[in-house]
């Protein structure tokens, strides 16, 4: 579960001191961080990082930070991630927040101020990866379901009642009972408020 999931900070910047500092801070908060001295070295690394959240530099030789970013996401890297620099202005920072960064930061930066940033960011990932591991089960429970099932299922969604859905289909009330109940096993729901509320969460039509 994503709850459970050790979350890494992730450290891009070509400068030493830099990048050390930021993992002596990272590290003092008792978060494991992993630092790189090239964008190419992160996105060298390969897979999908666990959870956590990237400091990014924006002024590195290689890549940038901000074409770091998008690349990350064209490769759909769905960490949250915070840019770091000591050249800010405001049209980098509105450049960065609306390609998706989740966060600026200019440097010289307060160290709480920081950890306080990384720390939001890790928690937001943390809930976006519960969510997402919500709606993968949701949905793979109603993969599971039959084709008359899920006809039957979407005429409950409507609130449709069971003599409706049995004319609608041409099949009996005690079938649609039936139908109803195993669907209902199926997906896990209690009630069919419940099941609504899975619907809505899951996207079921």
């Amino acid at each position: 579960m994503a709850d459970d999931a050790e979350a890494v900070v992730h450290i891009v910047d070509d400068d030493r001191m830099a990048r050390e500092s930021l993992r002596w801070l990272i590290e003092s908060a008792h978060l494991p961080a992993r630092v790189y001295a090239r964008g190419l070295d992160f996105l060298e690394a390969g897979g999908e990082p666990g959870c956590g959240c990237v400091l990014l530099d924006v002024r590195m030789p290689d890549i940038d930070g901000m074409e770091l970013h998008r690349r990350l996401r064209r490769r759909g890297v769905s960490l949250p991630v915070i840019i770091v620099t000591g050249h800010a202005d405001v049209a980098m920072a509105v450049r960065a927040m609306k390609a998706g960064a989740w966060d600026f930061i200019e440097k010289p930066y307060n160290d709480a101020l920081m950890l306080g940033r990384v720390q939001s960011a890790i928690a937001f990932d943390r809930d976006k990866r519960r969510d997402r591991e919500r709606i993968d089960a949701i949905q793979a429970r109603a993969a599971r379901l039959t084709p008359r099932e899920h006809e039957v299922m979407a005429r409950v969604l409507q609130s449709r009642p069971n003599k409706l859905i049995a004319a609608e289909l041409g099949i009996s009330i005690k079938t649609v009972e039936l139908h109803r109940a195993n669907l209902m096993t199926k997906m896990e729901a209690a009630s069919a408020t419940e099941l609504v509320r899975m619907a809505i969460i899951a996207g079921l039509g």
